[in-house]
């Protein structure tokens, strides 16, 4: 009978991937259907009482509005420096550096693409990345692939670690007590175990950007080229991930992508001005009138003259960002004892035993980045630039209308992943929902789970277009199967969300949301096709490292 109630649990999951993947619906239609069917099954099979369906879908809707906050913020702040003209004088500020193509691949999209990403997240790197690359001459469709490729090593850590901290109720109270572990230690250790796998497979992605490039768009149709650049492009991938790993493991989670990013920007705009390990040869696309059909239409050349127009001081675009690190960091520094202040009963609202369960929510609102810097930066940002009362009007209009469909899609996301795991509250003597899925495939796979983990974060995000939404969906399942074989929890955990930034390559909604800003609707299948290649390459080896760190290297990890 076990198989039978793993093949029922898994029936809401299954109807996610179909209605997302074949019909192409959007996840805050889909979502609630999923709930829908895992509340049936859960009331009607498990035999699952009122009580404990209402309380396990009122906590779901409670700690999504948790992340929600974060989301809110991440884009708000985006929106206000859009509308206050600071991303055009940042996006100004690249022109000039180098003529160099795969120099300028680099540099914005993956170190700056990755600042965007720990600042904000949820799709905007690549959509800001894109259309700065076709400014500087780029084939739309080139521009629309790379910008995709790079953003996927910081994304596990986007929005000041919104992804990682999704796990954050995942593991009950007791479980960690009896690891001597906290849940802000279990989180953080789940991101040094996706700091550690990004990290050396990450440091060679920009290569891998840049033979993609030039296999495509280059004249020659050949990776050599990317390969001439071998040596500034691995300097540049170890320039983000040494910081960025270290950031991982001494701070945590918040701060890896956002630090890793700008120590990358300084050192490889250094690197540039001094030539060090710079391409003799300047690398550059085939003359317009060869661009092949579907690469897209060349920059107006009259939009890319702004040399007279007058824009923002670039001090002034980039002090928001050095304002939001300045905090994160002053509260996130134990010896400010601004963290302990930040998340005492203060500050701290909460419900215990929701709706007569045992589950208990808290939300500790100066603590999250939402409020403490992004929605304060926000806000501040309005005087600091001058902005004017329509231009205002416009970033919180836009940021509340980007939210919503999100609100929707994660509120009933966590929903059915806590329907589905306190389904082992239940009268009919049974594992719950989760338990039973996560049994059976560890029955399938046994010990080569962690080889398949990535891959299964991959799926989430390509169903949901994001990182925090895999990890909603899969980490418990994914916990369940490393519970089920004895493996470390952590470690899979962390592929887990390794796997949901690679997604962030082929995801509909980034690859659409890419193609939508640069021009070129209707090829979005091309690039998906396409950036199979490097998330392939990616999650294999990050699958193998996996493996010989819970097998060889790191056996005792919890």
């Amino acid at each position: 009978m076990e198989i039978v109630y793993a093949l029922l649990a898994v029936i809401p999951i299954l109807v996610t991937i179909v209605l997302m993947t074949k019909f192409n619906m959007p996840a805050k239609k889909v979502m609630p259907i999923s709930w829908g069917i895992a509340v049936i099954l859960a009331g009607s099979v498990w035999k699952m009482d009122f009580q404990w369906l209402s309380g396990a879908t009122v906590f779901g809707f409670l700690s999504a509005f948790n992340i929600l906050i974060i989301v809110f913020g991440a884009i708000l702040m985006m929106n206000t420096l859009k509308n206050s003209g600071a991303i055009k004088s940042i996006n100004k500020g690249f022109h000039g550096i180098t003529t160099d193509r795969r120099i300028q691949v680099i540099i914005i999209a993956w170190l700056f693409a990755a600042f965007i990403e720990g600042a904000a997240g949820f799709g905007t790197p690549a959509a800001l990345a894109a259309p700065l690359l076709v400014a500087l001459g780029f084939p739309p469709l080139a521009a629309a692939m790379v910008a995709l490729i790079g953003n996927s090593t910081p994304v596990s850590f986007g929005a000041v670690g919104t992804p990682i901290n999704a796990y954050a109720n995942l593991v009950p109270a007791e479980t960690l007590a009896g690891a001597e572990l906290t849940a802000a230690e279990f989180v953080k250790n789940v991101g040094v175990w996706s700091a550690i796998p990004h990290a050396i497979v990450g440091t060679f992605l920009p290569l891998l950007a840049l033979c993609m490039l030039t296999k495509f768009f280059g004249e020659e149709k050949s990776i050599k080229p990317a390969l001439k650049a071998a040596p500034f492009a691995i300097f540049a991938g170890l320039s983000f991930t040494v910081p960025y790993l270290f950031v991982a493991t001494v701070f945590g989670q918040e701060l890896p992508s956002l630090v890793g990013a700008g120590v990358g920007m300084v050192l490889v705009l250094l690197a540039v001005k001094a030539g060090f390990l710079v391409p003799k040869d300047s690398w550059d696309f085939p003359a317009k009138e060869n661009w092949e059909s579907d690469w897209g239409s060349p920059a107006d050349e009259d939009a890319k003259s702004t040399k007279d127009e007058k824009v923002m001081p670039l001090w002034l675009a980039w002090l928001p960002y050095g304002l939001i690190l300045s905090i994160l960091v002053i509260t996130r520094l134990p010896a400010t004892g601004l963290s302990t202040l930040l998340r005492g009963e203060a500050f701290t609202i909460g419900w215990n035993n929701v709706l007569g369960t045992s589950l208990n929510y808290s939300l500790q609102y100066l603590w999250s980045p939402g409020i403490l810097p992004f929605t304060l930066v926000a806000i501040l940002t309005i005087f600091l630039h001058g902005m004017k009362g329509e231009a205002v009007k416009t970033a919180w209009g836009n940021s509340i209308k980007q939210v919503i469909p999100a609100a929707i899609a994660l509120g009933f996301a966590v929903a059915l992943v806590q329907v589905m795991i306190q389904s082992a509250n239940n009268t009919a003597g049974i594992d719950g929902m989760m338990l039973a899925m996560s049994n059976a495939t560890a029955s399938i796979f046994s010990g080569a789970w962690p080889l398949f983990s990535p891959f299964i974060g991959i799926l989430g995000s390509f169903m949901s277009g994001s990182n925090t939404t895999s990890n909603v969906l899969f980490g418990s399942f994914q916990y369940g199967v490393a519970e089920s074989l004895g493996i470390s929890r952590t470690i899979i955990l962390g592929l887990q969300a390794v796997g949901g930034a690679i997604g962030n390559m082929v995801c509909v909604h980034n690859v659409v949301a890419a193609c939508t800003t640069v021009g070129i609707l209707g090829v979005e299948g091309k690039i998906i096709r396409r950036n199979v290649i490097p998330a392939a390459i990616y999650a294999i080896l990050v699958g193998i490292v996996g493996f010989l760190a819970i097998y060889v290297f790191a056996t005792g990890v919890f």
